[in-house]
């Protein structure tokens, strides 16, 4: 499934803090807890809880999300489908990058280990 130009503005535009809860809300449903979900976020992005914090308050888009992160290296590693979308073939990179934390999150809701999510082993 290719993205197309409207639906990458739509992502581009949406804001991180209208989906943070909906993330908390996932991982905690499946009996994992906020600071597993804040590790996955700081692997992938290298913002901390304070960062986390400041981009939630400010109401900062996935597009200002993204621009401030500094993405882990081994982020390519992250593949598979999520939402539809097959993440290595995503040629946006900020949905891809996007549909990178959406993958986490979904691997950390599912129960997978720690070091496999942030692809330490």
């Amino acid at each position: 499934m290719k993205t197309t130009p409207k639906h990458n503005e739509r992502v581009a535009k949406m804001t991180f803090a209208s989906v943070y809860p909906h993330y908390v809300e996932k991982v905690k449903k499946k009996g994992r807890t906020q600071d597993e979900l804040h590790n996955v976020i700081a692997w992938l992005t290298g913002f901390d809880e304070n960062k986390l914090q400041e981009l939630i308050n400010e109401k900062a888009t996935f597009k200002t999300f993204f621009e401030r992160a500094d993405l882990n290296p081994n982020a390519h590693l992250i593949k598979g489908n999520i939402c539809g979308y097959r993440i290595e073939d995503i040629d946006n990179t900020l949905t891809q990058q996007v549909r990178f934390l959406d993958k986490l999150i979904d691997e950390l809701a599912r129960g997978r280990k720690i070091e496999k999510i942030l692809r330490t082993k």
